[in-house]
């Protein structure tokens, strides 16, 4: 892990980071609390489709998790994304989303074949990413490897973040989101069959990616005893934002306090 740029401001300090993974250079960015030191509880934020690393929905998450748990918060860039692409290439990204996206709200459902997120060798891929920059991490001094670990991640999050977690037994709680169950992804499904840790599923009701179907069918795949799902009203990117203050509730329950 090589630091490319540190940032202290309102107690938290954000340090950027460069990864070597089988020969790409991942970018990453690492928050604690100011003047951190030893271990405590870490938490992974996997970003949507067309977003990256340092998105706003992220970067408020993980200053909220510093201020007011005093955890560690990691985030990179997944393949494709961030500063893995060209800022041409990522405004082309941006506007095919709001392109299915405008498509799916006339009732145009995109198809599961073209789905950015459904490349079986991308998940396999960011997976070891994201192996690797759990391990670096764990190494800081002010992370370290005795607090317990976290994951986050809706929508391409989830796409990503189900094959990393029922492959990881570091990570003791997930939550996750905006995402389904649909054929051609068997192996998605059966990852989450894999997962039995405690986790909450976020859905939107209007989703206009998904279909309600799918996203039972996926919250039900989990093998967690212990799982939660959270469905409220609205298109897919309009989670409330009172359903942050829960997640921080669930962290401090399944993961201790910093």
């Amino acid at each position: 892990m090589e630091f490319i740029g540190e940032k202290t401001e309102d107690g938290v300090t954000r340090r950027e980071f460069r990864l070597n993974v089988d020969g790409d250079t991942v970018p990453g960015v690492i928050w604690a609390p100011e003047g951190a030191k030893g271990s405590r509880p870490l938490i992974l934020l996997g970003h949507g489709g067309s977003q990256h690393k340092k998105v706003a929905n992220l970067t408020a998450a993980a200053i909220s998790h510093a201020q007011t748990l005093g955890y560690a918060t990691l985030a990179i860039d997944a393949p494709g994304h961030g500063d893995r692409i060209t800022r041409e290439q990522a405004q082309k990204a941006l506007a095919a989303a709001a392109e299915a996206g405008r498509k799916a709200q006339q009732g145009e459902r995109p198809p599961t074949a073209a789905r950015p997120t459904r490349d079986a060798g991308v998940a396999v891929k960011h997976v070891a990413e994201w192996k690797a920059a759990l391990d670096a991490a764990q190494a800081l001094d002010f992370v370290g490897s005795g607090g317990r670990v976290g994951y986050w991640g809706v929508s391409m999050g989830t796409r990503f973040g189900v094959p990393f977690v029922s492959q990881e037994p570091r990570i003791t709680a997930a939550i996750f989101g905006l995402f389904g169950a649909f054929p051609g992804l068997e192996d998605h499904k059966a990852a989450a069959e894999a997962i039995k840790i405690p986790l909450t599923f976020v859905y939107q009701w209007e989703d206009e990616l998904m279909t309600r179907e799918q996203g039972l069918a996926l919250f039900n795949a989990f093998g967690s005893s212990e799982k939660t799902m959270h469905i409220n009203p609205g298109r897919h990117v309009e989670i409330p934002a009172h359903e942050r203050d829960g997640w921080l509730a669930f962290w401090k329950r399944h993961l201790g306090q910093g």
